[in-house]
């Protein structure tokens, strides 16, 4: 168990000074002090304020807007900096293989 500096209720608000107590899984607290010891992080504080910024960071490209279309392959190889090359990209023909029973 970890001690903060504020405790957040259900409706979002927070007291200042307060505390909280934050439960975690034997899992959770290894991988903490796992990495506190190997010097990643000085403190519990660093560790949850990393852990706080991925979460923004992966969220937020889907709080951007409208996601452009995917292109699919036949328009990635047109675009691609090998387009008009001269690159033969066909597949040969195959022609199988003898093999002896």
């Amino acid at each position: 168990m970890f001690e903060g500096s504020c405790i957040i209720n259900d409706s979002g608000s927070k007291k200042r000074g307060s505390s909280v107590t934050i439960e975690l899984k034997p899992e959770q607290e290894r991988i903490i002090q796992e990495e506190i010891r190997s010097g990643h992080f000085r403190n519990v504080d660093e560790v949850l304020d990393h852990a706080l910024a991925a979460l923004r960071e992966k969220s937020a490209p889907l709080d951007s807007g409208p996601r452009k279309p995917r292109k699919n392959f036949a328009q990635f190889l047109m675009e691609s900096p090998l387009a008009g090359s001269g690159l033969d990209l066909e597949r040969d023909k195959d022609l199988g293989r003898d093999i002896e029973l």
